[in-house]
């Protein structure tokens, strides 16, 4: 089997093969499954958001390898996330399922690039670590990475920041779960490379807060793929029913 598989910020809009990312500007509806579909001659062209890529690729060949009910998360310049039910990756109505980033942390929060008000986004993802820390004296230099490593060192500021935003994720992660119902959360992207900074006040909140019997086995690790992750999975996307579910209409190359 040949063919392309297509992970890209979104949102997106897997019917038409357009994506509309809120950090790429000029890309509105921008028509990127038939733009690569018309320079890899003929070969089945799949598209989805790279969150539920890499959800994807770590439930078929990662940390949620053979669970059925997986919530995935990317914590990066933004944050992102996928769904996987019954082993298979759920879009749901516009093919936008599971963008954990949009969850509501803090109503009176800062304005998020969606343009709503609050959202994980704005207090988890790698570029509002640093800014937040920055405005309370942190001088490092460089992104999440060198906050990361003031944080080990023993910086105050840093350490705050990675346990607000962990914190916040913990809650947004309760949230997601009692709705979905999911076994395994697997945590991808560059931020959740701290480690404990983020994940054990992560773990702290979603202990807190998600009290609900089915909740309280829940598990959450951070991926094994790294990096490749979403490229796994965007090419899972060519594999029978995630095929149909990502907008691919071309049969198979073999």
């Amino acid at each position: 089997m040949c063919g392309v598989g297509i992970g890209c910020g979104g949102p997106i809009d897997p019917a038409a093969g357009t994506v509309t990312p809120v950090n790429i500007a000029d890309w509105v509806g921008f028509p990127l499954r038939d733009r690569v579909a018309g320079s890899v001659g003929g070969v089945p062209v799949a598209l989805a958001n790279d969150g539920v890529c890499m959800t994807l690729g770590e439930q078929r060949h990662g940390a949620g390898r053979g669970v059925a009910q997986l919530l995935g998360v990317v914590v990066s310049t933004g944050v992102g996330g996928g769904l996987v039910a019954g082993g298979r990756p759920v879009l749901g109505r516009s093919g936008n399922a599971g963008h954990v980033g949009h969850v509501v942390v803090e109503p009176d929060g800062a304005v998020c690039s969606c343009g709503g008000r609050g959202c994980l986004e704005t207090v988890a993802s790698g570029p509002h670590l640093v800014r937040w820390a920055r405005e309370r004296g942190w001088n490092g230099d460089g992104g999440a990475r060198a906050l990361a490593e003031s944080a080990r060192a023993g910086d105050v500021v840093a350490r705050r920041a990675f346990r607000r935003g962990g914190l916040a994720l913990g809650r947004a992660l309760a949230s997601v779960a009692a709705v979905c119902d999911v076994d395994l959360v697997v945590l991808g992207g560059g931020v959740v490379a701290a480690g404990e900074l983020l994940l054990g006040p992560a773990r702290e909140a979603l202990a807190e807060h998600a009290r609900l019997g089915y909740l309280r086995d829940l598990r959450v690790v951070p991926g094994s793929l790294g990096a490749v992750a979403g490229l796994v999975g965007a090419a899972a996307l060519l594999d029978g029913d995630a095929a149909t579910l990502a907008g691919h209409r071309t049969s198979y190359c073999r």
